[in-house]
C-alpha cells in the first residue's frame, strides 16, 4: 500500500503513539520479551554506544543479551517532547529520553534524542517499530 492509496488517519496516529509509549514502556522496565515484540524482525538500529548498525532484530537481540551479561539492567526511562508525523503506512516518531541504567554496578543517567520509524503492518492495524537511531543529547 503507499500513501496515495492509504492516507494516514487520526486513529493512526493514535495507533502509533500508543505503540511508541509501549515500546519505551517495555524498554523502561526491562522487559525484553515485550520490547522486542515492538520491533519488526527486519528492523534496523544505530547506536551512539555501538561502533557499527545492527541490521536486524536478532542482531540487536544478540547484542541486548551480551550487555545484560556485563551486567546491563534498565531501571528507568522516561520520554518527553514526542513529535510524530504520519507517511501513509510509515510514521517517524521523535522524542526526547531520559534512562537510567545499571551497568556492572554502576548507575549511569542520559538524556538522548531517539528517532523510531514505525511501519503499518500487512493486512492489520498493527504498528511495528522498523528503524531506531538513538544520539546523546548535549548536557
Amino acid at each position: 500500500m503507499n500513501a496515495a492509496h492509504n492516507p494516514a488517519t487520526p486513529h493512526d496516529a493514535q495507533a502509533v503513539l500508543q505503540a511508541a509509549a509501549e515500546l519505551v514502556s517495555a524498554f523502561a522496565n526491562n522487559d525484553s520479551a515485550r520490547y522486542f515484540a515492538a520491533f519488526s524482525e527486519d528492523a534496523t538500529f544505530v547506536f551512539h554506544s555501538c561502533d557499527e548498525v545492527l541490521a536486524n532484530l536478532d542482531a540487536y537481540r544478540e547484542r541486548w543479551a551480551s550487555w545484560q551479561t556485563e551486567g546491563f539492567t534498565v531501571l528507568a526511562c522516561t520520554s518527553s517532547a514526542p513529535l510524530l508525523t504520519l507517511h501513509g503506512d510509515s510514521a517517524i516518531f521523535i522524542h526526547d529520553v531520559s534512562t537510567h541504567v545499571r551497568i556492572a554496578g554502576n548507575d549511569l543517567h542520559s538524556r538522548e534524542r531517539e528517532t523510531i520509524v514505525f511501519r503499518r503492518q500487512p493486512d492489520s492495524d498493527r504498528w511495528l517499530a522498523c528503524h531506531e537511531h538513538l544520539s546523546l543529547l548535549a548536557s
